[in-house]
């Protein structure tokens, strides 16, 4: 994309790739004002993918904006996008049942909210793992406010690679029938 963003309108409705230092490999849709959906590519709970996450989403300059919230899982999430620069910054704070059985998370969350409320209580959630994690953005499109098309299935292997090369979406942003 080559859309200079600089104000939260510009923001809101973008699709991003991202790729942590550490190898792990994002895909975030930011939804609307206080929503986005995300699959996640790789690391250590690669697999996983959540809709309609509820966030806080702020611009705290031009162009530089923020998005946290706090999972059912648990786990906390702050993330600093600077789309311009295709760079992005993220904290996430793992509890420590996440690290240690990460498996139960790698599911369509929407579908097991209840798994992931009971395992918060049964396993223990200090100390957390803290991930601090600077990301390159390897992709970015404005796919409108709320496409339900953006993330409407699961994760699969090439996924990031077909949406990267044009091979996943319509110029409408609507998923191409395979």
């Amino acid at each position: 994309m080559t859309k200079e963003f600089k104000t939260l309108e510009d923001f809101i409705g973008s699709h991003f790739i991202y790729t942590y230092d550490n190898g792990w490999e994002y895909e975030m849709y930011v939804k609307n004002e206080d929503t986005i959906d995300y699959r996640i590519h790789g690391g250590m709970v690669a697999g996983r993918w959540v809709r309609d996450q509820k966030v806080d989403t702020v611009m705290l300059t031009d162009g530089i904006y923020k998005i946290a919230w706090t999972e059912p899982t648990g786990t906390d999430v702050a993330l600093d996008f600077l789309p311009n620069k295709h760079k992005m910054h993220g904290m996430i704070f793992f509890p420590k049942w996440v690290e240690e059985h990460p498996e139960i998370t790698v599911t369509y969350q929407n579908d097991h909210i209840d798994l992931m409320e009971e395992a918060r209580e049964k396993y223990e959630t200090y100390p957390k793992l803290l991930v601090p994690e600077f990301a390159k953005i390897t992709y970015s499109a404005f796919a409108g406010k709320n496409n339900e098309d953006v993330v409407s299935e699961a994760p699969y292997k090439g996924m990031t690679d077909d949406i990267r090369n044009g091979d996943y979406f319509a110029d409408d942003y609507t998923k191409k029938i395979k």
